[in-house]
Protein backbone atom coordinates (compact mmCIF):
# COMPACT_ATOMS: atom_id res chain seq x y z
CA UNK A 1 0.00 0.00 0.00
CA UNK A 2 1.20 3.51 -0.78
CA UNK A 3 1.31 5.99 2.10
CA UNK A 4 -0.91 8.30 0.06
CA UNK A 5 -3.68 5.69 0.43
CA UNK A 6 -3.53 5.50 4.24
CA UNK A 7 -5.65 8.59 4.93
CA UNK A 8 -2.87 10.28 6.89
CA UNK A 9 -2.82 14.08 7.13
CA UNK A 10 -1.17 15.83 4.13
CA UNK A 11 1.47 17.41 6.39
CA UNK A 12 2.47 13.94 7.59
CA UNK A 13 2.60 12.62 4.03
CA UNK A 14 4.89 15.53 3.18
CA UNK A 15 7.30 14.42 5.91
CA UNK A 16 7.16 10.80 4.75
CA UNK A 17 7.92 11.86 1.18
CA UNK A 18 10.82 14.03 2.34
CA UNK A 19 12.30 10.98 4.09
CA UNK A 20 12.11 9.01 0.85
CA UNK A 21 9.34 6.53 1.74
CA UNK A 22 6.54 5.67 -0.66
CA UNK A 23 5.04 2.32 0.36
CA UNK A 24 4.08 0.89 3.73
CA UNK A 25 5.69 -2.18 5.26
CA UNK A 26 3.37 -5.05 6.31
CA UNK A 27 3.21 -3.97 9.97
CA UNK A 28 2.48 -0.38 8.92
CA UNK A 29 -0.23 -1.49 6.50
CA UNK A 30 -1.96 -3.50 9.23
CA UNK A 31 -1.41 -1.20 12.22
CA UNK A 32 -2.06 2.29 10.82
CA UNK A 33 -5.78 1.83 9.98
CA UNK A 34 -6.51 0.17 13.34
CA UNK A 35 -4.72 2.88 15.33
CA UNK A 36 -6.52 5.58 13.32
CA UNK A 37 -9.79 3.96 14.48
CA UNK A 38 -8.66 4.54 18.10
CA UNK A 39 -8.47 0.83 18.90
CA UNK A 40 -5.91 -0.79 21.19
CA UNK A 41 -3.22 -2.86 19.47
CA UNK A 42 -0.86 -5.65 20.48
CA UNK A 43 1.69 -6.22 17.73
CA UNK A 44 4.57 -8.65 17.30
CA UNK A 45 7.20 -7.36 14.87
CA UNK A 46 10.97 -7.64 14.69
CA UNK A 47 13.42 -4.74 14.52
CA UNK A 48 13.72 -3.49 10.95
CA UNK A 49 10.07 -4.02 10.00
CA UNK A 50 9.07 -0.36 10.31
CA UNK A 51 7.16 -0.70 13.57
CA UNK A 52 8.24 2.71 14.90
CA UNK A 53 6.53 4.52 12.02
CA UNK A 54 3.61 2.08 12.36
CA UNK A 55 2.66 3.69 15.67
CA UNK A 56 4.12 7.20 15.29
CA UNK A 57 2.36 8.09 12.04
CA UNK A 58 -1.24 7.40 13.11
CA UNK A 59 -0.63 8.86 16.58
CA UNK A 60 0.70 12.09 15.05
CA UNK A 61 -2.38 12.17 12.80
CA UNK A 62 -4.77 11.70 15.73
CA UNK A 63 -3.00 14.37 17.80
CA UNK A 64 -3.35 16.80 14.89
CA UNK A 65 -7.06 16.01 14.67
CA UNK A 66 -7.68 16.48 18.40
CA UNK A 67 -5.54 19.60 18.93
CA UNK A 68 -6.55 23.05 17.77
CA UNK A 69 -3.87 25.54 16.75
CA UNK A 70 -4.73 27.95 19.54
CA UNK A 71 -4.22 25.34 22.30
CA UNK A 72 -0.93 25.50 24.15
CA UNK A 73 1.08 22.31 24.06
CA UNK A 74 -0.20 19.51 26.25
CA UNK A 75 1.12 15.97 26.62
CA UNK A 76 -0.90 13.78 24.27
CA UNK A 77 1.23 10.64 23.83
CA UNK A 78 3.76 8.73 25.91
CA UNK A 79 6.15 6.20 24.38
CA UNK A 80 7.92 3.99 26.95
CA UNK A 81 11.10 2.22 25.78
CA UNK A 82 13.78 0.10 27.51
CA UNK A 83 16.94 2.06 26.63
CA UNK A 84 18.20 5.60 26.07
CA UNK A 85 19.49 4.59 22.62
CA UNK A 86 16.00 3.57 21.51
CA UNK A 87 14.49 6.73 23.02
CA UNK A 88 16.90 8.88 20.99
CA UNK A 89 16.28 6.82 17.84
CA UNK A 90 12.49 7.13 18.09
CA UNK A 91 12.73 10.85 18.85
CA UNK A 92 14.83 11.33 15.70
CA UNK A 93 12.23 9.49 13.62
CA UNK A 94 9.53 11.56 15.28
CA UNK A 95 11.31 14.77 14.26
CA UNK A 96 11.48 13.63 10.64
CA UNK A 97 7.92 12.34 10.38
CA UNK A 98 6.41 15.40 12.11
CA UNK A 99 8.67 18.00 10.47
CA UNK A 100 5.82 19.67 8.57
CA UNK A 101 3.41 19.57 11.53
CA UNK A 102 3.21 21.49 14.81
CA UNK A 103 3.74 18.39 16.96
CA UNK A 104 6.58 18.72 19.47
CA UNK A 105 8.44 15.85 21.15
CA UNK A 106 11.26 15.17 23.59
CA UNK A 107 13.32 12.13 24.57
CA UNK A 108 13.60 11.63 28.34
CA UNK A 109 16.29 9.24 29.59
CA UNK A 110 18.91 8.86 32.31
CA UNK A 111 22.66 9.15 32.11
CA UNK A 112 22.84 12.85 31.27
CA UNK A 113 23.96 15.81 33.35
CA UNK A 114 21.91 18.25 35.41
CA UNK A 115 21.25 20.51 32.44
CA UNK A 116 19.57 17.68 30.52
CA UNK A 117 17.27 16.97 33.49
CA UNK A 118 16.38 20.68 33.68
CA UNK A 119 15.66 20.76 29.94
CA UNK A 120 13.44 17.68 30.29
CA UNK A 121 11.61 19.25 33.24
CA UNK A 122 10.92 22.41 31.25
CA UNK A 123 9.56 20.42 28.28
CA UNK A 124 7.44 18.22 30.52
CA UNK A 125 6.09 21.26 32.38
CA UNK A 126 5.26 23.38 29.33
CA UNK A 127 3.97 20.32 27.52
CA UNK A 128 5.72 18.65 24.61
CA UNK A 129 2.96 16.71 22.87
CA UNK A 130 4.89 13.43 22.53
CA UNK A 131 7.17 12.13 25.29
CA UNK A 132 9.57 9.26 24.55
CA UNK A 133 11.26 7.97 27.67
CA UNK A 134 12.83 5.18 29.70
CA UNK A 135 10.95 3.95 32.80
CA UNK A 136 13.41 5.08 35.47
CA UNK A 137 13.76 8.64 34.17
CA UNK A 138 10.01 9.00 33.64
CA UNK A 139 9.31 7.93 37.22
CA UNK A 140 11.92 10.40 38.51
CA UNK A 141 10.01 13.25 36.85
CA UNK A 142 6.53 11.93 37.72
CA UNK A 143 7.40 11.56 41.40
CA UNK A 144 8.24 15.27 41.59
CA UNK A 145 4.66 16.20 40.78
CA UNK A 146 5.09 18.72 37.97
CA UNK A 147 4.28 16.39 35.05
CA UNK A 148 0.61 16.70 34.11
CA UNK A 149 -0.66 13.62 32.30
CA UNK A 150 -4.38 14.42 32.47
CA UNK A 151 -4.49 15.31 28.75
CA UNK A 152 -2.74 12.11 27.61
CA UNK A 153 -4.61 10.12 24.95
CA UNK A 154 -2.08 7.52 23.72
CA UNK A 155 0.23 5.12 25.58
CA UNK A 156 2.78 3.14 23.55
CA UNK A 157 5.03 0.41 24.96
CA UNK A 158 7.81 -0.39 22.48
CA UNK A 159 10.02 -3.48 22.83
CA UNK A 160 7.80 -4.55 25.70
CA UNK A 161 9.38 -8.00 25.97
CA UNK A 162 12.81 -6.46 26.46
CA UNK A 163 11.47 -4.11 29.14
CA UNK A 164 10.04 -7.04 31.09
CA UNK A 165 13.30 -8.98 30.69
CA UNK A 166 15.11 -5.98 32.20
CA UNK A 167 12.77 -5.98 35.21
CA UNK A 168 10.68 -2.93 34.36
CA UNK A 169 7.24 -4.46 34.96
CA UNK A 170 6.65 -2.66 38.29
CA UNK A 171 7.99 0.61 36.85
CA UNK A 172 5.61 0.38 33.89
CA UNK A 173 2.63 -0.19 36.16
CA UNK A 174 3.79 2.71 38.37
CA UNK A 175 3.91 5.05 35.34
CA UNK A 176 0.48 3.87 34.19
CA UNK A 177 -0.94 4.79 37.61
CA UNK A 178 -0.30 8.46 36.71
CA UNK A 179 -2.21 8.24 33.40
CA UNK A 180 -5.88 8.80 32.60
CA UNK A 181 -7.97 5.63 32.62
CA UNK A 182 -9.43 6.48 29.22
CA UNK A 183 -6.68 6.28 26.60
CA UNK A 184 -5.51 4.30 23.59
CA UNK A 185 -2.94 1.60 24.38
CA UNK A 186 -0.43 0.24 21.85
CA UNK A 187 1.95 -2.58 22.77
CA UNK A 188 4.75 -3.57 20.38
CA UNK A 189 7.04 -6.52 21.04
CA UNK A 190 9.44 -8.73 19.09
CA UNK A 191 8.11 -11.86 20.82
CA UNK A 192 4.85 -12.82 22.51
CA UNK A 193 5.66 -14.89 25.62
CA UNK A 194 3.05 -15.40 28.34
CA UNK A 195 4.36 -12.49 30.40
CA UNK A 196 3.64 -10.09 27.52
CA UNK A 197 0.10 -11.41 27.14
CA UNK A 198 -0.37 -11.03 30.90
CA UNK A 199 0.77 -7.40 30.68
CA UNK A 200 -1.55 -6.86 27.72
CA UNK A 201 -4.51 -8.19 29.70
CA UNK A 202 -3.77 -5.64 32.43
CA UNK A 203 -3.59 -2.53 30.28
CA UNK A 204 -5.19 -3.18 26.86
CA UNK A 205 -8.91 -3.17 26.07
CA UNK A 206 -10.12 -5.59 23.39
CA UNK A 207 -6.94 -5.12 21.33
CA UNK A 208 -6.44 -5.91 17.67
CA UNK A 209 -3.62 -8.45 17.41
CA UNK A 210 -1.02 -8.08 14.66
CA UNK A 211 1.77 -10.58 14.04
CA UNK A 212 4.53 -10.01 11.48
CA UNK A 213 7.11 -12.81 10.97
CA UNK A 214 7.91 -13.19 14.66
CA UNK A 215 9.89 -16.36 14.04
CA UNK A 216 12.64 -14.66 12.03
CA UNK A 217 14.38 -11.29 11.85
CA UNK A 218 13.61 -8.76 9.15
CA UNK A 219 15.30 -9.54 5.85
CA UNK A 220 17.40 -6.36 5.88
CA UNK A 221 18.86 -7.07 9.35
CA UNK A 222 22.18 -8.95 9.32
CA UNK A 223 23.10 -11.08 12.33
CA UNK A 224 26.52 -12.47 13.19
CA UNK A 225 28.46 -14.08 16.03
CA UNK A 226 32.09 -13.68 17.01
CA UNK A 227 34.13 -16.03 19.18
CA UNK A 228 36.49 -13.95 21.35
CA UNK A 229 39.03 -14.65 24.11
CA UNK A 230 38.39 -13.52 27.69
Amino acid sequence: MKFSETGLHPSILEGIEAMGFEETTPVQEQAIPVILENRDVIAAAQTGTGKTAAFLLPVIHRIMESSSDDNEDQIKALVIVPTRELAVQIDQQMEGLSYFTNISSIAVYGGGDGSSFTREKQALTTGAKVIIGTPGRLIAHLNMGYVKMNTLEHLILDEADRMLDMGFNDDIMRIISFLPKKRQNLLFSATMPNKIRELARKILHEPEEISIAISKPAENVAQGAFSVYD
